[in-house]
């Protein structure tokens, strides 16, 4: 069975986080797995960039340990690491998807 390296919750860096958390299309990322079910496929996401790219980003999520990802069949399904996140970081990640569901409110036509 394939897996992919994960880092252990007591190797996750808040620096390493936040660089992650910086980049627009994985903020994305991360607001569409907390706003829907756990186990999305990575083609679930509409991002506007390549399929290298995508790639790129949940990878980067991924190592910095804010998403698990594992193999079904083919496809690689994404969840957070909301737990662990929780735990290392309290507050961090409710922040950031409340910004990122504010920021999108207030692009809106009329927001």
């Amino acid at each position: 069975m394939r897996t992919l390296d994960h880092p252990m919750p007591d190797h996750i860096r808040i620096d390493t986080v936040l660089s992650a958390l910086a980049d627009p299309i994985r903020r994305r990322i991360v607001n569409q797995l907390a706003d829907g079910h756990d186990d999305q496929a990575c083609i679930a996401f509409a991002l506007p960039v390549s399929k290298s790219t995508s790639t790129h980003h949940f990878r980067v999520l991924r190592e910095a340990g804010i998403i698990e990802q594992r193999y079904q069949g083919t496809a690689i399904l994404n969840s957070l690491r909301r737990a662990a996140l929780d735990q290392l970081f309290p507050g961090l990640l409710e922040a950031v998807i409340a910004a990122e569901r504010s920021a999108a409110i207030t692009a809106m036509p009329g927001g």
